[in-house]
């Protein structure tokens, strides 16, 4: 069970750094209402032998070192991201390799598209701005376009609309999803993600047990998505095995 709030403890701290006991205590209390205080006690205990928790000071806690999930940056991705930049300097976006995620599967893809998301308000312009420097740009696709343009290509370029409020984190002054808006991003665009679909499960199970993965944050965004029950019903499956 330890493993169960291992995969939660990150979610306290969202809007502190620090918490005291009887802070912690209480949060934990009401995601595990079953669970004893004598209970709780131990399961932090453990979570700061393993350096999840650390303690500033006695009585108080904070969480321990985290492991971010960091991908790579090539050339031609960083190259469209300035362009775009340069060109629309004030909107929202993202930009991202579908390769990300060989990271976290068995087979290895070979074929991979490079993924932006822009703002609704301005898709369209950054999709013909892009049409305009590169072969292969596609807006918005459904499933016919995939299977008639995309699945079997590579180097293609697919714009898409950034949900607002989206998880998103800068990386070397380039905006990039999280890896939680990845997980549950999955979980819906099957088109985009028919590659990974066979793996999903073996896919949260890595990224489970390698990375600190903000669930809280996950839900938030499968909410915004409509999608908050199926994305739950695969963290409780995943907690079970990692």
């Amino acid at each position: 069970m330890v493993k169960q709030l291992q995969h939660t403890i990150d979610s306290y701290f969202e809007t502190k750094k620090t918490l005291s006991r009887k802070q912690l205590m209480q949060l934990i209390s009401k995601d595990f209402p079953d669970w004893k205080e004598s209970t709780i006690s131990v399961y932090l205990s453990k979570l700061k032998e393993k350096r999840i928790l650390t303690s500033p000071s006695r009585g108080y806690y904070r969480l321990g070192k985290q492991k971010t999930f960091t991908p790579y940056l090539e050339a031609g991705l960083k190259r469209i991201f300035k362009k775009i930049r340069k060109q629309f300097p004030f909107i929202r976006m993202c930009i991202w390799d579908t390769l990300w995620l060989n990271h976290f599967m068995r087979h290895q893809l070979f074929i991979n598209y490079k993924v932006i998301e822009v703002e609704k308000d301005a898709v369209n312009q950054v999709f013909h701005f892009l049409s305009e420097r590169h072969k292969n740009v596609f807006l918005n696709p459904d499933d016919k376009i995939f299977d008639r343009y995309i699945a079997n290509s590579d180097d293609t370029i697919i714009v898409k609309n950034l949900v607002s409020e989206a998880p998103v984190v800068e990386l070397e002054k380039i905006f990039v999803p999280t890896l939680e808006k990845l997980l549950v991003d999955m979980l819906i665009d099957e088109d985009l993600f028919a590659a990974q679909q066979s793996e999903r499960s073996f896919i949260y199970e890595n990224a489970m047990r390698n990375y600190t993965i903000n669930t809280l944050q996950m839900k938030r965004y499968a909410l915004r998505r409509n999608r908050e029950e199926k994305v739950t019903e695969l963290l409780d499956k995943t907690r079970t095995k990692v």
